[in-house]
């Protein structure tokens, strides 16, 4: 059953022809650019994975890290998800073969049950985009990093999912959530989605009218896109936050940047 759901969530998040040639290229062993040296920065390396576990960092993934980590917790906003099923609080947290972590069950704009500078890296694949309020989220993840701890974000490229219609959201737009503390009910972009959202590439979303009741009910499911990124509007994020770019990759299906945390967190008022 989990590897039934797995494939429902790759269908669900990008669409059929999307899954169809993430197969194709994990048989051809694809891996992102400066893969031998993102294994080093993570070797042997304590950390935390927000919305996993997820299928790129295994050994046949685009970014293959499960099996050189140290450790890894993981957190999950809710102890049932569309993607994982239920979930179990704890050390439940199987993320490879017989390698267990924590499962935290919290929002990832609000890890409160981890202490500061915890972690030595965070990881994160096709979590932010379901955020309402992703500045504060990661702020939050920055938060559980030690200082000169590491964050690798994937997230899909827009041209290659469902996505593909809808504008790249603007960083203004963002901030503007963050200092008006938007939270995980926000739906103003509703509008956008049901109008511009690819049905033909998400077949799991049914019918429009089964898409828009999908939505309205998205606090609980969270399977909307809220926002869309690409690298530059990530690298206005990163530099918001005092994170410094380490490396990015823009081309296919991904979308990923890893950044450095240089110092202390920036002053909540700050704008």
């Amino acid at each position: 059953m989990k590897e039934i759901s797995k494939v429902f969530k790759e269908i669900n998040e990008h669409g059929l022809g999307f899954m169809l040639k993430r197969l194709f290229a994990k048989r051809r062993k694809e891996r992102v650019n400066n893969h031998f040296f993102i294994k080093r920065i993570f070797a042997n390396k304590s950390g935390l994975e927000v919305g996993g576990p997820s299928d790129i960092f295994r050994n046949e993934g685009f970014v293959p890290l499960y099996k050189i980590l140290k450790e890894l917790d993981g957190n999950n906003f809710s102890n049932s998800t569309i993607w994982e099923g239920k979930l179990e609080g704890g050390e439940n947290y199987n993320y490879y073969r017989d390698k267990k972590g924590i499962q935290y069950i919290s929002e990832a704009t609000n890890l409160t049950l981890i202490p500061n500078s915890k972690y030595d890296f965070i990881l994160s694949s096709n979590c932010l985009e379901h955020i309402a309020n992703p500045i504060k989220a990661i702020e939050e993840w920055i938060r559980v990093l030690k200082n000169e701890g590491v964050l690798l974000l994937v997230l899909p490229n827009k041209d290659y999912c469902f996505d593909h219609n809808r504008p790249i959201t603007k960083f203004s737009h963002l901030l503007s959530d963050y200092q008006n503390n938007i939270t995980e009910t926000d739906l103003t972009h509703l509008d956008e989605i049901l109008e511009l959202h690819d049905l033909k590439m998400d077949i799991l979303a049914g019918s429009l009218e089964q898409f828009k009741e999908r939505s309205l009910n998205n606090f609980v499911n969270r399977a909307l896109h809220q926002h869309v990124f690409d690298i530059d509007v990530l690298k206005e994020i990163f530099s918001y936050l005092n994170l410094k770019v380490l490396i990015t990759h823009e081309g296919g299906e991904h979308i990923i940047i890893i950044g450095k945390k240089m110092s202390n967190m920036r002053e909540k008022n700050i704008k």
